[in-house]
């Protein structure tokens, strides 16, 4: 029960990174990023992403846009804003000193 718990909010932590990361490649499409992320066997559901790309579009670090579709009615597309460019950056800092104090703290562990 406690590994699960853990491994849950672990996973949770890295989701916005995750998403960021995704999404500066370029444009995207809210089904495109869960298909990313079962990629990355990050398992989300709809119900956890758009609330998640909600917060950080209110926060500027997304945009969208509406694009139509040939499949049905238009489609919201996201981009990194400039802002959000500039948190990844930060995130991408703070993940290397995570990975580094994870390794080393394993190291030498039976």
């Amino acid at each position: 029960m406690i590994a699960e718990n853990t491994q849950t909010q672990m996973r949770k932590g890295i989701l916005e990174y995750c998403i960021l990361s995704i999404i500066s490649r370029g444009e995207i499409y809210a089904s495109d990023i869960i298909g990313e992320l079962k990629k990355a066997q990050l398992l989300i559901v709809e119900g956890t992403l758009y609330p998640l790309l909600t917060r950080l579009k209110n926060n500027g670090l997304l945009s969208y846009n509406w694009q139509e579709s040939t499949s049905g009615p238009p489609r919201k597309y996201y981009q990194i804003t400039d802002e959000g460019r500039e948190v990844l950056s930060r995130l991408d800092i703070t993940w290397k000193e995570l990975v580094f104090a994870v390794e080393t703290s394993l190291q030498g562990r039976n």
